[in-house]
């Protein structure tokens, strides 16, 4: 084993075991973890496929040999609902997780390829799809994904038929549409060059009209066929009487390829076959690209129709399991969860604990420990031990299935800034073909020759392509970088309003502080014990879904208290009749009256007695613990400049004691939504910005009033639809990278409005002076174009957050969640 690199598999790149296992590949011995991944690196050496471990830019992901039974998946119901085709040969469409670089595509493609009955077997490097056409009667396709498992790379049903079979179709049209661009392209310029090469006119007329000819011959497919989206796009905006982009580009192309062909019948000195083919390549090569930046922004969709499984395990009447398709689930079904499998339904987790990893849909790196009770998402995974639950909802109803409906929501979105772009640019296009007017009759007067070809290159190049994409491309980057981190951006102008945010109003409880409250001290007044006054306030609490709440319902004892006739005053309390006595529980001002002389920062349970007195039963301290990263947090938010002020309906020295560990020096106790309301308007009318970050209970009318809101907490996307952007994890850390990504989206807007304004005053006038051929002038329109895309892209990757060192004991918990 001399010279073999010891410090990690070689096949996933994970830590060794004292003992790993050694594969010979090629010339070499290389250590791997486990039977799985000695496995996999000894079938692709024995496939001559090593090439492989040369090609990759990342390693694999670990092979698990035990997780491989994939012969459900060739059950008639599984391939009704998700297989296209008859028995003959069938198509799925199948997301592959551990898919890295371009050598996995290439690896997989020639690992199924061979297989009996594969008539297609495509990845995609980018997709992180799997296209795959084989013969059931031949091979099953259990066998095939068993052997894509033995790899390790893991498959997962992806969306609908219909969506999957409408993006193949799209992809395939657009790339069938710039193959006939290229190769027309290539041809007409070869034939253009020889055209242009004849400066002293010494070519035969005949070879040039052949020349001309053959141009003609290639340019209409290219004009008509590859051309046809613009040419659809400009009969839709003149049917609706509104000039666009495509009724500048399919002028522009028509415009040149007719008057070619006028001047290819009269023998006029000139044509522009060229320049038609040049600008419809590069506009397609332009919108693929585009295309391909949308792709990455539904990678946040695509992660999350991974979570959703084919098939489920339910508890049969007599103890059993069997498995079937997930829409057979139903309400108030037992689910049994492998370790390691995907829970398929939001359920209650029934006798033991369990660690379940959430990071599909909150972003949280770290797996969640849920008791028995606990509520268990749909997408989260078992992590080391299987799991019972008990259905509450299955199918679109799912926190799953709301989640991406929200993150296609949000990559919909037409914000206010990208609308008025639009109309800047509908009115620059109208302006565009005026002055093409003023400059064909300047030109006609001036040099009648060149009249055609100056009013095309005006045309071409003043395409305001790279102004229309300017803020789609950096609103859709900035979107998929925040879905993959669990923050969701729901309100049209909730990303450019959160960018010029300068203070942020914090609520506490369930906020900055953990929500699991406790009660620490209970003073009993009267005749009843401590036991009995906590009965009486969890009856009341249950019909609460305050955080406070859980401190009382927690511990109610085994045979609890039935509360009726409750009614809730927000950020006061809330009353009820239990047993037909009237009871309050909440502030001391609120349970037992203004000139109640108490403890203001306990809550306080009375009987309210015939007379409306209040009689003082108990009164409850009630605490909670500091998320673990909310010192951080706060610190990156002062580093980025932003103010930070506490509003809580808490007492002032459980307030004030958050506020010291905290460093925020403006905090506000009592607040009542009211109260907060009033203090954010106060501060919007003094000119600021201001950015409200609650739970979304109890606090519906700040979360509206603030310039921006964020919600925190999971079911986040059913109970807080009043904010504009949600953070689907607990970490606080994402607060200040979702700022940071919204102010360099701002940046990145900025700069492509600047790039795509100053290019347009640039090169109008160049091209107006008859500076620049038709041909150079699409050069420079797509280069423009592929600036502002490539400039948006930037967005994507993770974003570095300025602020001062961390303290050292931080650095774990920063790890952890960025």
């Amino acid at each position: 084993m001399a010279g073999m690199d010891t410090a990690s598999c070689f096949h996933c790149g994970e830590p060794l075991p004292a003992s790993p296992v050694v594969v010979r590949i090629g010339d070499h011995d290389h250590p791997m973890c486990c039977s799985g991944c000695a496995a996999a690196a000894s079938w692709i050496s024995d496939a001559g496929l090593d090439d492989y471990y040369r090609l990759r830019s990342a390693d694999g992901l670990r092979v698990d040999v035990a997780d491989s039974d994939f012969s459900a998946w060739d059950r008639a119901d599984v391939l009704a609902a998700h297989a296209r085709g008859d028995e003959r040969e069938r198509g799925i469409t199948v997301l592959v997780e551990g898919i890295r670089c371009a050598a996995c595509a290439w690896l997989i493609g020639r690992a199924l390829s061979p297989m009996p009955g594969v008539v297609e077997a495509e990845a995609n490097a980018v997709t992180g799809r799997l296209q795959l056409r084989w013969q059931p009667e031949k091979t099953a396709l259990s066998v095939l994904l068993q052997r894509l498992a033995s790899l390790g790379y893991r498959p997962h049903l992806a969306t609908g038929e219909a969506t999957e079979q409408a993006r193949r179709a799209e992809r395939r049209d657009l790339l069938k549409r710039l193959l006939v661009a290229g190769l027309g392209t290539v041809q007409a310029m070869m034939m253009a060059e020889a055209l242009y090469l004849d400066f002293h006119n010494t070519m035969p007329v005949a070879t040039r009209d052949f020349m001309r000819w053959l141009c003609f011959a290639l340019s209409t497919p290219v004009v008509f066929y590859s051309g046809q989206p613009f040419l659809r796009g400009m009969a839709n905006e003149l049917r609706l009487r509104r000039f666009g982009m495509d009724t500048l580009i399919a002028s522009s192309v028509l415009i040149a390829w007719a008057a070619s062909v006028l001047e290819t019948f009269r023998g006029g000195p000139h044509v522009w076959y060229d320049a038609a083919v040049m600008f419809v390549l590069f506009l397609l090569v332009a919108r693929y690209l585009e295309r391909m930046a949308r792709q990455r922004a539904q990678a946040a969709v695509d992660t999350l129709a991974r979570a959703r499984p084919a098939l489920a395990w339910r508890e049969t009447h007599d103890g059993q399991s069997e498995q079937v398709p997930l829409h057979a689930l139903a309400i108030g079904d037992i689910a049994r969860v492998r370790a390691g499998d995907t829970v398929p339904a939001d359920g209650i987790l029934l006798e033991a604990p369990g660690e379940f990893d959430e990071a599909l849909l909150s972003g949280e790196s770290r797996p969640v420990l849920h008791q028995p009770g606990d509520t268990v998402l749909a997408g989260s995974l078992a992590v080391n031990s299987p799991a019972r639950l008990r259905v509450e909802r299955t199918g679109q109803d799912t926190v799953l299935s709301d989640l991406v409906r929200l993150v296609e929501q949000a990559q919909a979105q037409r914000p206010q800034l990208a609308r008025v772009a639009d109309a800047i640019a509908s009115r620059f296009v109208l302006g565009l073909l005026l002055s093409a007017v003023v400059i064909a009759v300047a030109w006609r007067f001036h040099q009648p020759d060149r009249a055609l070809e100056v009013t095309l290159a005006l045309l071409i190049i003043s395409c305001p392509c790279a102004l229309s994409l300017a803020i789609p491309a950096a609103l859709a980057a900035s979107h998929a970088r925040l879905a993959s981190m669990g923050v969701l951006v729901l309100g049209n102008e909730g990303l450019d309003t959160l960018a010029r945010a300068d203070i942020i109003v914090l609520d506490k409880t369930g906020t900055l502080s953990t929500g699991r409250q406790r009660i620490d001290d209970i003073e009993t007044r009267g005749d009843l014990d401590a036991t009995q006054v906590q009965a009486i306030a969890a009856a009341l609490e249950r019909h609460s879904s305050h955080p406070i709440a859980s401190a009382f319902t927690s511990n109610a004892g085994a045979t609890p208290l039935r509360a009726g006739d409750v009614t809730i005053t927000p950020g006061a309390g809330l009353e009820g009749r239990i047993a037909g006595v009237h009871y309050r529980l909440g502030r001391a001002d609120f349970a037992l009256g203004p000139a109640a002389r108490v403890d203001g920062d306990r809550i306080w349970l009375s009987r309210i007695d015939n007379d409306d007195t209040p009689t003082a039963l108990a009164g409850f301290r009630v605490g909670d613990d500091l998320r673990p990263c909310a010192a951080d947090a706060m610190a990156r938010l002062r580093a980025q400049q932003l103010e930070l002020v506490i509003l809580s309906g808490d007492g002032p020295a459980a307030v004030a004691d958050v506020g010291a560990r905290l460093g925020i020096a403006d905090r506000r106790a009592r607040q009542r939504p009211q109260d907060k309301l009033d203090a954010v308007r106060a501060l919007q009318d003094e000119g600021h910005v201001v950015a409200m970050l609650g739970d979304g209970i109890n606090d519906a009318p700040v979360l509206a009033g603030a310039d921006v809101s964020i919600a925190l907490g999971h079911g986040a996307p059913n109970a807080h639809r009043a904010a504009d952007i949600v953070l689907l994890g607990d970490s606080l850390l994402r607060v200040p990278q979702t700022i940071d990504i919204a102010r360099r989206c701002r940046r990145v807007i900025r700069q492509n409005l600047a790039w795509a304004a100053a290019y347009n005053l640039i090169a109008l006038p160049i091209a107006a002076l008859g500076l620049v051929t038709p041909w150079l002038a699409a050069l420079g329109m797509a280069a423009s174009s592929l600036i502002v895309t490539g400039n948006a892209l930037r967005l994507s990757r993770s974003p570095a957050v300025t602020m001062a060192r961390l303290p050292s004991g931080h650095e774990a918990t920063e790890r952890a969640a960025a």
